[in-house]
C-alpha cells in the first residue's frame, strides 16, 4: 500500500507545482471579455414557460423535461440543439428527474450553462453505469476516460444544481472497475453546488483550469484525479472506502507543469497514496489544520507545512487566475 496520511480537519491540501504558462491564455481570454458570472448560473422561471426561450440577460434557454412537453426529454438532446461554435451563452434548464443517459458536451459548443435547482440538487440526476473494462458497440474496451457518465469539453462551461453519477459499485483498486461520473477537459469551467458521485475515479479533472465551489464529491479511491489546475473551495469530500482509499491523485508528469489541486475546506478522512514518481512531481502541503488530524505524527516525510506567505497563492481564485475569467 504505501504510506497513510491522517488529515482529519485539515483546512488546506495543495498538490501543485510552480510556473505560469497559462498566463498568456488567460490574458487573451480577458481581452475578449470572456467571463463566467453568477447570471450565467441563474434561471428566470418565466423563460422556461414562454415560447421565446430568451432569459433575462439575453441568453438562449433550452428546457429539458424527461416527461416530455419541453424542448427535449434528454440532456444530450438539449446539447445537440446548441449550434456548433456558438458565440453566446446558452442555458440548459433541466427539470427534476433521473436522466439515465451518457452525455457529451463537445468542445465545439462553448458557453453552455447546465442548470438545475441549487436548493434541491438531489432531485436532478444524470446517471450512467459504464466502467473501464466495458466495451463499446464496436467491441473496443472503453478504458477509464471513456467510462464517464458525463464528459465536459466545452469551454466556459458552468453547472449548478445537478448530480453527476456513475452507479458502478467497486471495491477500491478493483481491476477494470474505474468508473468516472464526471470528466472535465474544458479550458475554463465553474461548478457550483453540484454533486459528483461514484466509487473508483469519480471525478476526472482532466485538463484546463476549473473552479469547484460548494460541491459534494464522493468516492473510494483516487476519486479526484487528472492533470487540471483546479480550486476546490468549501466542498464536501466524502470517502466511502471502508479500509483503504485516496482522495486525490494528480497526474503531473513533470515538476515544471503549472498544474495541481488546491483544496480549501474542512474534511475528515485519511489519505493513502502509492509512492513512486509522485514524490518527484508533487508538493503536498497543509495549512492551519485542526481537529483530530492536527497531529502530524503519521504524516509522510515529504509533507511541507505551509506558513501563510506560502499558502496565500492557493487560498482563493487567484490560484486559477479567476479574476480574469470569473465575475462572482
Amino acid at each position: 500500500m504505501g504510506k497513510s496520511v491522517n488529515v482529519g480537519g485539515c483546512f488546506l491540501v495543495v498538490l501543485l507545482c510552480f510556473l505560469g504558462w497559462l498566463q498568456v491564455g488567460l490574458a487573451q481570454s480577458n481581452a475578449k471579455g470572456i467571463i463566467i458570472s453568477w447570471d450565467d448560473m441563474k434561471m428566470d422561471e418565466r423563460s422556461a414557460r414562454v415560447s421565446s426561450r430568451d432569459d433575462f440577460n439575453g441568453s438562449r434557454v433550452i428546457v429539458v423535461d424527461k416527461n416530455g412537453g419541453a424542448d427535449s426529454s434528454t440532456v444530450q438532446g438539449a446539447i445537440d440543439l446548441v449550434p456548433q461554435y456558438n458565440t453566446q451563452r446558452v442555458k440548459i434548464y433541466v427539470l427534476p428527474g433521473i436522466y439515465r443517459e451518457k452525455v457529451l458536451v463537445p468542445r465545439t459548443k462553448p458557453y453552455i450553462s447546465l442548470i438545475g435547482d441549487q436548493n434541491h440538487v438531489y432531485d436532478t440526476v444524470i446517471s450512467w453505469n459504464n466502467k473501464a473494462s466495458d466495451a463499446d458497440s464496436s467491441g473496443t474496451v472503453l478504458g477509464t476516460y471513456r467510462s464517464a457518465s458525463v464528459t465536459i469539453e466545452s469551454d466556459y462551461f458552468c453547472a449548478t444544481g445537478i448530480t453527476f453519477e456513475n452507479t458502478v459499485v467497486a471495491e477500491p483498486g478493483g481491476q477494470g472497475m474505474q468508473a468516472v461520473a464526471l470528466r472535465v477537459s474544458s479550458k475554463k469551467a465553474f461548478f457550483y453546488k453540484v454533486r459528483v458521485l461514484g466509487a473508483q475515479d469519480s471525478l476526472l479533472d482532466e485538463t484546463g483550469t476549473h473552479y469547484f465551489y460548494k460541491c459534494h464529491i464522493q468516492g473510494s479511491i483516487d476519486f479526484i484525479f487528472g492533470r487540471a489546475k483546479s480550486l476546490f473551495q468549501d466542498c464536501v469530500l466524502r470517502s466511502t472506502a471502508k479500509k483503504y482509499g485516496a482522495i486525490a491523485a494528480h497526474h503531473r508528469d513533470s515538476p515544471d507543469e503549472d498544474t495541481g489541486f488546491s483544496f480549501i475546506t474542512e474534511f475528515n478522512t485519511q489519505l493513502f497514496e502509492r509512492i513512486s514518481q509522485t514524490c518527484r512531481t508533487v508538493v503536498f502541503g497543509e495549512y492551519e489544520c485542526s481537529g483530530r488530524g492536527k497531529n502530524a505524527g503519521g504524516r509522510v516525510p515529504w509533507l511541507k507545512p505551509l506558513k501563510y506567505e506560502d499558502a496565500r497563492p492557493y487560498l482563493g481564485i487567484g490560484f486559477i487566475g479567476g479574476e480574469q475569467w470569473l465575475k462572482l
